[in-house]
């Protein structure tokens, strides 16, 4: 594989949900990034995902713009939300379970990043995974 230091979301593939869509821009199978992997999340008005974790992986959450509801599961498992909006970092410990939902009516956009690289292949998984490839591939 090549270097490649410059990715615009709109070169590589998306991750399309149901609830918005996810474009990885960062990561091995993009550029070769083994540490970590990070993405562009979009999140239409009043959608979000569901409860989810990942096992073994931190994940930062930068909200870039719009704003809506974050939950983030204390040590104990309790819910902690909060509403958020843009310029926002929120930081999800190792395998802890979160959600995030766009409850204003304009798209949410967010930044995000997993340690170490990975989790997010495993959302190929999921019933609702649909891949699309950019316009040019």
């Amino acid at each position: 594989m090549s270097e490649t230091f410059f990715v615009y979301p709109e070169a590589v593939d998306r991750f399309a949900f149901d609830w918005g869509h996810l474009t990885v821009t960062c990561g091995p199978s993009v550029n070769g990034a083994g540490k970590f992997s990070a993405g562009v999340v979009h999140v239409p008005p009043g959608e979000g995902h569901a409860r989810h974790n990942h096992p073994g992986a931190e994940e930062i959450i930068y909200v870039l713009e719009g704003s809506g509801e974050q939950m983030v599961e204390d040590l104990e498992g309790n819910p902690v939300t909060e509403q958020v909006r843009a310029g926002c970092t929120i930081f999800i410990p190792e395998s802890r379970f979160h959600s995030t939902l766009n409850t204003s009516d304009a798209p949410m956009k967010l930044f995000v990043v997993y340690s170490p690289a990975g989790p997010e292949e495993l959302l190929r998984d999921l019933p609702d995974f649909r891949l699309v490839h950019p316009p040019h591939k």
